[in-house]
């Protein structure tokens, strides 16, 4: 009998063990796609940004014949220097509708859009985890000098005025490069809380704690193995706010015994989240779980 439960253990640590090794596969192959994925458009934004620059260029070879048609004609009459200023201020102007486009363009392909206004340009930074459409936030820029944030829905917790400070009058696109990775993560790190209270609270005991910047994270959560059910307390800290996944996992056994395989799972435990979505680590805990009814 001792020798039967024996195997049993050893056969259910084993199988725990190759789907922890699945789960950490499954976890770099979409840190990889992911990386993939922000190269691409990455790529695609450098693309419109040398696109860009060449208009500009080409803008200021025509400002510069501008220039020289003024200069010819500065010993005729007195009207053809304000014409010629005239054409220059419009070919400035149209230059500017034109890098503003153009840029609104180049955001596009990274999940922000936007649309001239009478001021500005207003944008929308459109937030998404793993192929689902979360929330989207607008912001109102007054294109002046200096650029002013009119109107926004950037929640109260994301730093938008440090952020604001430091890219905003220098480089808008930078600005909201980052602000967008700001606002991607964020949805992220809730999407992935929400799954798991909705749809994994069984494993929860009690309620699981958050703030509202969902960058600190606090539960207590069981997991059955060898017929054995063990009580373990989490606390997540994501201490980079442009990811979704933490910085550092604080795992341990409430119940624990010190025992090297109790040891062995917990670091296991904090390695799976680390590296995977948290409703995705515990999809795995699921399944290991439900592996282990069958061959009971």
């Amino acid at each position: 009998m001792e020798e039967a439960t024996a195997y049993l253990r050893d056969g259910v640590l084993s199988h725990l063990e190759k789907l922890e090794a699945h789960a950490r596969k499954l976890a770099l192959k979409q840190e990889e796609t992911q990386r993939q994925q922000e190269n691409l458009a990455r790529l695609r934004a450098r693309i419109q940004e040398l696109r860009l620059q060449r208009d500009e260029l080409q803008t200021k070879v025509n400002l510069q014949q501008v220039g020289l048609i003024r200069q010819e004609g500065a010993t005729g009459t007195n009207v053809e220097p304000v014409q010629a200023a005239e054409t220059r201020g419009q070919a400035f102007l149209k230059w500017k509708v034109e890098n503003v486009k153009a840029m609104l363009q180049a955001f596009y392909l990274t999940g922000i859009s936007g649309k001239l206004t009478k001021q500005g340009v207003c944008f929308c930074i459109s937030t998404a985890y793993e192929g689902t459409y979360l929330d989207s936030y607008y912001l109102d820029l007054l294109i002046q000098q200096p650029v002013q944030i009119h109107h926004h829905s950037v929640p109260i917790f994301i730093p938008l005025e440090q952020i604001a400070k430091k890219y905003l009058q220098t480089d808008v696109k930078c600005f909201l490069a980052v602000l967008s990775d700001h606002l991607n993560a964020y949805a992220g790190r809730k999407y992935q809380a929400d799954q798991l209270q909705d749809h994994f609270s069984a494993f929860l005991e009690g309620t699981l704690q958050r703030n509202s910047l969902h960058n600190v994270l606090f539960f207590n959560y069981d997991v059955e193995t060898e017929s054995k059910t063990f009580p373990f307390r989490a606390k997540l800290v994501y201490g980079d706010l442009t990811r979704s996944l933490p910085t550092e996992a604080i795992i341990t056994c409430k119940a624990g015994d010190g025992s090297a395989s109790l040891v062995e799972k917990t670091a296991a435990h904090s390695n799976l989240f680390h590296h995977t979505a948290l409703h995705k680590a515990f999809d795995s805990f699921k399944r290991a779980a439900e592996s282990l009814d069958q061959t009971v």
